[in-house]
């Protein structure tokens, strides 16, 4: 087996809370009082240009929320929006204890909208972290499709065996795994390291 040299993070639902999932946008559509079909569906419409970068942020509210007036701001909504995010802090010990060790390349490798991306960035201080965001929204491909596995490889010039990419959605852990990387499927920080540990990464046991 290949010595690990990489580590790839999901950061939505690993490292921090999701960014803009189902539990956060409910959270806003009961804040604001809006109908949950109607956003619903033009979230689905919206969205995915959203994560690949096409669209910007005011951009996709023009089509979910303010497509008619309301009584709130777009500013209000977004403040909405970016407070969603928390972190998970038995992960990020996990990930400051990689860091420390100075063994590894760390990036991550997740699908984001580029404000949301760069407020969680500097929010949560992960250049402290990362040595390179793989996002949807910079690379314009998102998981689970294989494009965006095969740019982060390419960005990082990395060989698949020597890389470990960690989510919290199995879905998006089957491509990878057939492009030889290794995959972790998180369900908390405990089982991370225990899985780690048995990849033959060094780290300091949970």
């Amino acid at each position: 087996m290949s010595e690990v040299k990489a580590l790839f993070w999901d950061v939505g639902g690993v490292l921090l809370s999701n960014g803009w999932d189902h539990e956060e946008r409910a959270a806003a559509i009961e804040h604001f009082h809006l109908d949950e079909g109607d956003f619903e569906r033009r979230h689905e419409t919206a969205n995915d240009a959203w994560e690949k970068g096409r669209f910007s942020m005011d951009d996709y509210l023009d089509q979910t929320v303010f497509y008619c007036p309301r009584s709130f701001s777009r500013a209000e909504f977004k403040d909405v929006v970016f407070a969603q995010s928390k972190e998970n802090r038995g992960t990020r010990v996990v990930l400051d204890d990689l860091t420390a060790s100075g063994r590894y390349l760390l990036a991550t490798l997740n699908n984001e909208s580029a404000e949301l991306n760069d407020y969680r960035i500097r929010q949560f201080d992960l250049k402290r972290n990362f040595a390179a965001f793989c996002t949807s929204c910079y690379l314009g491909v998102r998981k689970p499709g294989e494009a965006i596995y095969r740019a982060a490889l390419g960005i990082t010039q990395r060989a698949p065996a020597e890389c470990i990419f960690i989510d919290d959605r199995p879905a998006n852990l089957e491509v990878p795994r057939s492009l030889g990387m290794r995959a972790i499927h998180f369900q908390d920080p405990g089982q991370l390291v225990r899985d780690l540990i048995q990849q033959g990464v060094r780290v300091a046991p949970a």
